[in-house]
């Protein structure tokens, strides 16, 4: 499919034809698993990277490999970006752009609450190559806007961010970077295109891990950076290949595979998160949930504008949580009690507050600890609701909470 009449289909089609063509040789119809690291080539093809273009032949599966093109192609037209560079994982795709756009010298500004290992490297890696971190509240306007100084190259945000589900203006955020000089990279992997295009409202570079909504099975590590060709070009030919953090065409092949119902997937687990969560907020023992779908979050009209689907990831605060934490453990029978989002299965696990405020998120300001609480409190359960019929997952809360 030609991307003039990708353009003029739906999500659905989109999801399952972009990027995939029926093999010239064997006429198969779905996509071919390539494995092999090297291509024989031309006698006077280049041994560097160096002499590398962008639709050169295949030559060495770290520079390039047809099933993992395959993945790119069909995730930019999900995402409506010109192109796509995939990754071993989400922090191989975030360590990438970072050492791609920065330098000693240069100066960033990153959300002070995202994935915890974005937010460690953030702490102590790169700070220490002598490239300036300031970390504020993105959903706060006026604190990016005074955090953005004569040398910063990149504004960096996650919404919804993780866990506590907070957003960022996307529209807002990207002018403020622009007018500094700065690029804006938002990390979308809670929200999904199926959500929101980040692009479509100024961003430079959209981030996903590809092992959360898009893979959908808990089966494949994966990571992508999407933006336009001249800017993913040359992060390919002079990080990416070099850094190395190259995705398995097995791994492609099963994200493939499983992008083919995405759209249907999001639907499934906006739906289900929306009861669970209408559920939770009327147990009398659940403090607060988060949710952006529900008008109780505090920015649900930012969400209804930026976001065409309210994802499946939702929080709650219970009184106890450490205690509760192990009740739930050991009574969920359907929901699993593990790490990890986006996945068909329903996944819970509590986040303590006085933990992550000593590993992961170091606050600043006395406004960024209020947020912080503000939203989780003295800890959270992040749930990351499946497609498991709703009622049976209120079912099997119910049953661990009493």
């Amino acid at each position: 499919m030609d991307n003039e009449f990708l353009s003029s289909v739906g999500e659905q089609t989109k999801a399952i034809h972009a990027g995939e063509f029926p093999d010239p040789v064997t006429h198969a119809s779905s996509p071919n698993l390539v494995m092999s690291t090297t291509y024989v080539v031309d006698s006077d093809t280049g041994f560097s990277v160096e002499g590398l273009e962008e639709n050169d032949t295949w030559i060495y599966t770290r520079w390039g490999n047809p099933t993992i093109h395959q993945l790119e192609e069909k995730l930019a037209a999900l995402e409506g970006a010109e192109s796509a560079v995939a990754f071993a994982s989400g922090m191989s795709a975030i360590t990438t752009l970072l050492f791609h756009e920065l330098k000693a010298g240069d100066h960033a500004v990153v959300s002070d609450v995202a994935y915890a290992a974005m937010s460690e490297i953030t702490n102590e890696m790169i700070p220490a190559l002598h490239i300036g971190i300031t970390k504020v509240d993105t959903s706060d306007l006026q604190a990016v806007a005074s955090a953005l100084q004569s040398n910063t190259k990149l504004v960096y945000v996650e919404t919804p961010c993780n866990p506590l589900l907070r957003l960022t203006d996307l529209e807002a955020v990207a002018t403020l970077a622009h007018q500094a000089g700065a690029k804006l990279a938002v990390d979308s992997t809670f929200a999904t295109p199926a959500a929101s295009k980040p692009l479509q409202w100024g961003a430079d570079f959209v981030i996903h891990s590809l092992t959360k909504y898009l893979g959908g099975h808990g089966d494949a590590l994966g990571g992508v950076i999407l933006g336009a060709k001249a800017a993913l070009a040359p992060l390919r030919k002079k990080t990416a290949v070099r850094l190395g953090g190259t995705l398995s065409p097995f791994n492609a092949w099963l994200i493939l595979r499983g992008l083919a119902t995405f759209p249907l997937r999001m639907r499934m687990h906006q739906e289900n998160a929306l009861k669970v969560a209408a559920w939770l907020e009327q147990h009398p023992k659940v403090r607060r949930v988060i949710y952006p779908g529900l008008p109780s979050h505090p920015q649900h009209a930012l969400a209804r504008k930026q976001m065409k689907n309210f994802s499946g990831i939702l929080t709650f605060q219970l009184d106890n949580g450490r205690e509760e934490a192990r009740q739930l453990a050991g009574k969920l029978k359907i929901i699993h009690y593990a790490v990890s989002l986006g996945h068909h299965r329903s996944l819970i696990f509590y986040l303590h507050s006085e933990d992550l405020l000593q590993t992961s998120f170091k606050f600043a300001a006395p406004e960024q600890t209020k947020s912080w609480h503000t939203f989780a409190g003295k800890g959270i359960f992040r749930l990351s609701v499946g497609l498991e019929d709703a009622d049976d997952l209120i079912a099997d809360l119910k049953q661990a909470l009493e």
